[in-house]
């Protein structure tokens, strides 16, 4: 691995956190807005967005939100209290629990997930150049190589 770094690395890599840390703020604010914390969007938009094959199970969530297990099921409950997701047994596997998002759910998601590409289409931009810009940097972007 190279070890060398040069002040533009560092930079690059600082104004890429800065930007990934703008659109964070962003989606913070829009799913307080809309009256979830800001994990409660992202499991309603794992659930949403797993692959066809991927079954919507708590231990699925959680790796999606990198949390624990029991911190998923937390959110569940809250989110399932406040009407935006149900549970049901799976029907092959009785045992198995299911993620379902509601109406409610899907609404507030749909709302929020509009806002959010409007977001990155403005501000994208400057997102993917910053990353280019990252992973242009030979330094960063081929560890193997040698200058």
């Amino acid at each position: 691995m190279e070890k060398n770094l040069t002040q533009r690395d560092y930079e690059s890599l600082s104004e890429f956190r800065h930007q990934i840390r703008r659109f964070l703020r962003f989606s913070e604010r829009a799913a307080r807005d809309a009256g979830l914390e800001p994990r409660q969007h992202q499991l309603l938009l794992a659930i949403k967005g797993l692959p066809p094959d991927v079954r919507p199970k708590i231990a699925e969530v959680a790796e999606r939100l990198q949390i624990q297990h029991h911190s998923a099921v937390e959110l569940v409950n809250r989110l399932e209290a406040g009407g935006f997701v149900h549970r049901e047994r799976g029907s092959v596997d009785r045992r198995e629990v299911l993620l379902q998002l509601t109406p409610r759910g899907e609404k507030v998601l749909r709302e929020l997930s509009l806002h959010h590409r409007a977001e990155l289409r403005s501000q994208g931009p400057a997102l993917l150049e910053h990353l280019r810009q990252l992973i242009s940097d030979s330094s960063i972007s081929a560890p193997n190589k040698r200058k």
